[in-house]
C-alpha cells in the first residue's frame, strides 16, 4: 500500500522552529519528488515547497529563507525544517507525491504566543 505519514507538528511561539517529517512506504521513494502544501481551515491549499528526486528544491516566496526541505532516501523520508515561524504559518501541512496522486493526512502547525 502506497502511504505517506506526516509528523512533527505542534504549538510553537512566533520566532520558533519545528521540523516536519513525511515518511513514505509502499513504493520506491527515491524515484519521486515530494511536495509540501498547507491549508488554513476554510481556505485553499497553498503550495509551500518541493524537492525533486535529484535533490533540487523550490520554495514559495512566503517561506523562502525560513524553510528548508530535505530528503533521506535511506529512510524514505522528506523533512521540512521551519524556522522563524510566524502566526501566518499556522495551517495543516500535507506532503504529497503528485505523480502517484498520493497525499498524507496532514499535521497541524500552530504558531501562537
Amino acid at each position: 500500500e502506497v502511504q505517506l505519514v506526516e509528523s512533527g507538528g505542534g504549538l510553537v511561539q512566533p520566532g520558533g522552529s519545528l521540523r516536519l517529517s513525511c515518511a513514505a512506504s509502499g513504493f520506491i521513494f527515491s524515484r519521486f519528488g515530494t511536495t509540501w502544501r498547507r491549508q488554513v481551515p476554510g481556505k485553499g491549499l497553498e503550495w509551500v515547497s518541493r524537492i525533486y528526486s535529484d535533490g533540487k528544491t523550490d520554495y514559495a516566496e512566503s517561506v523562502k529563507g525560513r524553510f528548508t526541505i530535505s530528503r533521506d532516501d535511506g529512510k524514505d523520508t522528506v523533512f521540512l525544517q521551519m524556522n522563524s515561524l510566524k502566526p501566518e504559518d499556522t495551517a495543516v501541512y500535507y506532503c504529497a507525491i503528485d505523480r502517484l496522486g498520493v497525499r498524507g493526512k496532514g499535521t497541524l502547525v500552530t504558531v501562537s504566543s
